[in-house]
């Protein structure tokens, strides 16, 4: 038996893309279930230069404008001149969101135990 233990994690610093996209993400659900307390958020981000996305399924009855959720959040982080890599106010936001499919909240809403399901873990 060997007495060596290896240990790995990653770590980014403030500005890194995985920071900004964590923070966009955060600000779409807040925006959800400030409204919408049982909307069901499944948001993921990426960024490049000059332009956020956002996509996944979401279902909710709360009226969000995405666009400018995306927007607050990058003012927020302190995006605000292309020299940054991003301007809130100019950069390409792109939003891919779909309802949840009905597949899937079945297993959610599910009465019995036995019919439960975790959404769409795998």
């Amino acid at each position: 038996m060997s007495d060596t233990f290896l240990f790995s994690s990653e770590s980014v610093n403030e500005g890194h893309p995985d920071k900004i996209c964590d923070q966009v993400s955060d600000a779409v659900l807040d925006a959800c279930i400030r409204e919408d307390p049982s909307s069901r958020v499944a948001c993921e981000t990426c960024t490049k230069t000059g332009m956020v996305m956002i996509f996944g399924e979401i279902t909710t009855t709360a009226t969000v404008n995405y666009e400018q959720v995306i927007r607050e959040a990058l003012k927020d982080i302190g995006y605000d001149d292309v020299n940054k890599g991003l301007d809130y106010r100019t950069c390409n936001v792109i939003v891919a969101i779909e309802e949840q499919s009905p597949d899937i909240a079945q297993s959610v809403d599910a009465n019995k135990i036995e019919d439960l399901g975790a959404g769409d873990q795998g």
